[in-house]
């Protein structure tokens, strides 16, 4: 395994996101010691041999910074990954200057980022990395034991997938994304996120997964480690796939209907090309409508109902393509109408708990 005969030291006090990272790396081959604070974190890492430390930045008793400070004088030669959710330079900087090998934001949706940075601090080569087999390096999310977590504790499944949501309003260099997202359960069968792929394309999607239940925070991990491993493969000059929406759809049907969780997902991903501002879409299922917003209001973008990702029937997803011009916003919103009317207001609030409000919402971009 790829991990196999490692030693980690992981130290978090957030017992969800140290289960779940612990469990992953335990699948992966490592032997995890886990601490709960940074006082047993560096008593543990006196007194054990460890080939590598993942530790938190903000933790009660001793702080990571202060920990990483005693462990680089007394086994520099030990590398430590800091993972914390203060993306501040001069965290980072600080973090680094006192013996940090990596440094990595909160929140970790694809936690392969985590084995990635594991390679690059033992001198693993990036080749290598990239090379493990897909299925395995993302075989996490199919562990029995934590799926099994998600179902029977609605507070933990919450607490994943709120981990992944961005906040409200997303500046890029060339665009803006704000959206709304109102949830009256505590898990929201609604999903979305954006990334700038580079400094010519930017993409956004917004999935509803069916049926509604505690699997859909598992779903959500799911789809954006799918992603995610895309966007890496592109970054580094392997796969352009995340830049073409009709065979990213292709490629998240195949690995969602694979996945075991036999959900189905409404999804609608858009990339954005910023240099001649051309949006490609890709649509599947009838959850979603695309619209180009201006002063005049909003105006439907013709996409034709398609089924569900997932569904055994699934055959290919609706495209469009489209140059935007100055003052146009692209949007993807559910067909509800009250959701519609709050798109044009500009009622933006990230993820929200309204009960009154129908489940759903919108997601827009904006050129500056």
């Amino acid at each position: 395994m790829a991990l196999t005969n490692l030693t980690v030291l992981f130290v978090e006090d957030d017992p969800v996101f140290r289960k779940l990272i612990a469990s992953y790396l335990d699948s992966r081959g490592a032997n995890v010691i886990e601490a709960d604070n940074g006082e047993l974190g560096l008593e543990l890492f006196q007194e054990l041999n460890f080939d590598i430390v993942i530790a938190d930045l903000s933790m009660p008793k001793l702080g990571g910074l202060d920990m990483l400070k005693a462990m680089n004088k007394s086994k520099p030669d030990i590398p430590v990954i800091i993972v914390s959710g203060n993306q501040a330079m001069t965290n980072v900087v600080e973090t680094l200057r006192h013996g940090a090998s990596d440094y990595l934001v909160k929140p970790i949706s694809d936690l392969y980022l985590i084995e990635n940075a594991i390679h690059e601090c033992l001198n693993h080569s990036l080749e290598d990395s990239l090379n493990i087999d897909e299925h395995e390096s993302l075989s996490y999310l199919e562990l029995n034991d934590n799926l099994a977590l998600l179902e029977q504790s609605s507070e933990a499944a919450k607490s994943i997938q709120q981990q992944l949501f961005p906040p409200s309003c997303i500046e890029y260099p060339q665009v803006m994304i704000d959206y709304s997202l109102f949830n009256s359960d505590e898990v929201s069968a609604h999903f979305i996120d954006t990334a700038m792929l580079d400094e010519r394309h930017v993409m956004m999607y917004m999935a509803h997964f069916s049926p509604h239940d505690n699997r859909a925070a598992f779903a959500s991990v799911l789809l954006k480690s799918f992603i995610n491993h895309k966007l890496k493969l592109y970054r580094n000059g392997v796969s352009t796939v995340i830049t073409e929406p009709f065979e990213m759809l292709v490629y998240l049907n195949d690995r969602m209907g694979n996945s075991g969780l036999g959900l189905h997902v409404d999804l609608t991903y858009v990339v954005v090309e910023l240099e001649h501002y051309q949006a490609a879409i890709a649509q599947a299922g009838s959850e979603f409508r695309c619209y180009l917003k201006n002063a005049e209001g909003l105006a439907p973008i013709a996409l034709q109902e398609t089924l569900q990702i997932g569904m055994a029937q699934w055959t290919r997803p609706s495209v469009h393509f489209r140059t935007l011009v100055y003052g146009d916003k692209l949007c993807i919103s559910t067909q509800v109408n009250a959701h519609k009317q709050l798109l044009l207001a500009d009622e933006f609030h990230g993820l929200v708990y309204r009960p009154e409000i129908n489940p759903g919402g919108f997601i827009q971009l904006s050129l500056k």
